[in-house]
C-alpha cells in the first residue's frame, strides 16, 4: 500500500477516534467538537509530501487512551517497517509513559517497544524488556520467549536459545520429537531447536568436548528425527572417534531423512568403509542409491569407484552413458579429467585448458538455493540469511549447476 495512503488512513483514524471520544462527553461546546489544530497541521504536512512533520503532529494530536491505543500501535508498526525505528520508539515510549492505560495494554506497548529495539539492533535493551514482560504478563509470555529465541540466535548464545525454545515446545513434542509448536518465523520451533543443538555441538567440539557435543547431536535427533544435519555431524564425530559402524549408521540415515544431503556424507563414508576394509560394500550401496535417487554427485562418486575397481575404460563408458541420459557440467568435467589421465601430450594440454575453463564456469554459479525464499549460495548453508529459516538449502538441480 502507498505510504501516503497509509498515513491518510491513520489521520482519518485520528479524526474518528477524537470525534467518538468527544461525542461520548455531555455538554461539549461546538468549538470543542472539532479535531485539534495539530490534526489539520499534520494533514497539511502529509499532503505537502512531508511525512516526518505529519508524524510529529499526529503524536501531538491523538490523545493516548484505551480507545486510541491500536492507532498508535499501527503507526509504530508502519514506521518500523519503513526503517524509521527512532520514531517508532518515540511512539511506544509515549504509550508506556501513560499510567492511565490498562495493564494489558501497557504490556502490548511493552512488547512493541522491544520489537523496536530489536529492529534498531539494541538487543540488550530488547532482552531486558522481554524478560520483564515474561515475568509480568502470562498472556505475553510465549511471544516474548519467541523474540528472545531470535535474539539469542542472532548472538549465537545457543544454550540460552535452547532453554527458551524448549520452554515453547509442548511437553509431548519434547518426549516424542513432534514438531507442533509456536512458529514465530513460520518454521516449527522443533526444527529450529534441532539446529540450535547442532550449533552448540560444533562449539563444544571446538572447545575439545566431543562427548558433550555428541550428546547435543543425539538430543537434536530426539527433538527432530528428520534433521539430516544432526546425522551428518554425528557421523563425522563417531568416525573421528573410531566408531566406524556407528558413524556409518548415522551417515546412511540421511537417505531416509533427506536424500539430497547424501553427497555431503560420502567423504566421511569413504573414510569409515576404508578403515573397515569394506570399500566394495560402499560401492554397492552408492550404486543402489544412484539407481533409486539419481543425481550428479552420486553419479561421480560411483564413477570414481568404477575407475578404481575396473579401470579408465569402464569408468569412461559409465559416465558417457549416464551423461547421455542426464547431461551436467560437473559430470562432463569429471569425464574430461579422466580422459586427461589417458591422453598425454598436446591433446592432453587441450583437455587441461578445457577442464580449467569448465571448472571456472561451474564455480561462479550458485550450487544451492533456499527452497523457502530463493536465496542462492555457492556452498551449503544451514541457516538462510534471507528468510532466517534453518535447513532449507537444497542443491540446484539443473544441467548448468550439476
Amino acid at each position: 500500500m502507498n505510504e501516503t495512503l497509509v498515513f491518510l488512513l491513520l489521520f482519518a483514524a485520528v479524526a474518528c477516534g477524537w470525534w467518538l471520544g468527544r461525542r461520548s462527553l455531555s455538554g461539549t461546546s461546538s468549538a470543542a467538537s472539532s479535531p485539534p489544530s495539530q490534526y489539520y497541521q499534520g494533514l497539511n504536512y502529509l499532503l505537502d509530501g512531508r511525512p516526518d512533520g505529519a508524524v510529529d503532529q499526529f503524536i501531538s494530536a491523538l490523545e493516548v487512551n484505551s480507545e486510541t491505543l491500536e492507532t498508535h500501535i499501527a503507526l509504530g508498526n508502519v514506521l518500523r517497517r519503513r526503517g524509521e525505528v527512532d520514531r517508532a520508539i518515540r511512539i511506544h515510549q509515549n504509550l508506556l509513559a501513560r499510567p492511565n492505560l490498562p495493564r494489558t495494554q501497557m504490556h502490548i506497548a511493552h512488547l512493541e517497544l522491544a520489537r523496536d529495539y530489536i529492529s534498531a539492533g539494541l538487543l540488550d535493551r530488547a532482552e531486558k524488556l522481554l524478560l520483564d514482560l515474561m515475568a509480568e504478563s502470562e498472556e505475553q509470555r510465549d511471544v516474548s520467549r519467541q523474540y528472545l529465541v531470535e535474539i539469542y540466535r542472532s548472538e549465537s548464545e545457543w544454550e540460552r536459545a535452547i532453554e527458551e525454545a524448549r520452554a515453547l515446545l509442548p511437553r509431548r513434542s519434547l518426549l516424542r520429537g513432534e514438531t507442533q509448536a509456536p512458529q514465530l518465523s513460520g518454521q516449527p520451533m522443533a526444527v529450529q531447536l534441532a539446529h540450535f543443538y547442532c550449533e552448540s555441538a560444533l562449539e563444544l567440539a571446538e572447545e575439545g568436548k566431543p562427548d558433550e557435543a555428541r550428546k547435543q547431536l543425539q538430543q537434536a535427533l530426539r527433538i527432530d528425527p528428520a534433521c539430516a544435519r544432526a546425522s551428518l555431524e554425528l557421523g563425522r564425530f563417531e568416525g573421528t572417534a573410531g566408531n566406524h559402524r556407528l558413524a556409518i549408521d548415522a551417515l546412511t540415515r540421511v537417505v531416509e531423512q533427506h536424500v539430497e544431503f547424501l553427497p555431503e556424507a560420502i567423504p566421511a563414508l569413504r573414510e569409515c568403509y576404508a578403515a573397515l576394509g569394506e570399500e566394495k560394500a560402499l560401492s554397492v550401496y552408492l550404486r543402489r542409491c544412484l539407481d533409486e535417487h539419481p543425481s550428479t554427485p552420486l553419479m561421480i562418486a560411483v564413477a570414481d569407484d568404477i575407475h578404481r575397481d575396473e579401470g579408465h575404460e569402464a569408468a569412461h563408458e559409465f559416465l558417457a552413458e549416464r551423461l547421455a541420459q542426464a547431461p551436467s557440467l560437473r559430470g562432463l568435467l569429471r569425464l574430461i579429467r579422466m580422459q586427461q589421465e589417458d591422453t598425454p601430450g598436446v591433446s592432453g594440454d587441450s583437455l587441461s585448458m578445457l577442464s580449467v575453463l569448465l571448472h571456472r564456469l561451474i564455480e561462479v554459479r550458485p550450487a544451492y538455493r533456499c527452497d523457502h525464499c530463493g536465496f542462492s549460495a555457492r556452498h551449503l548453508l544451514w541457516f538462510c540469511p534471507g528468510c532466517k529459516y534453518w535447513g532449507t538449502f537444497r542443491t540446484i538441480r539443473t544441467a548448468e549447476t550439476e
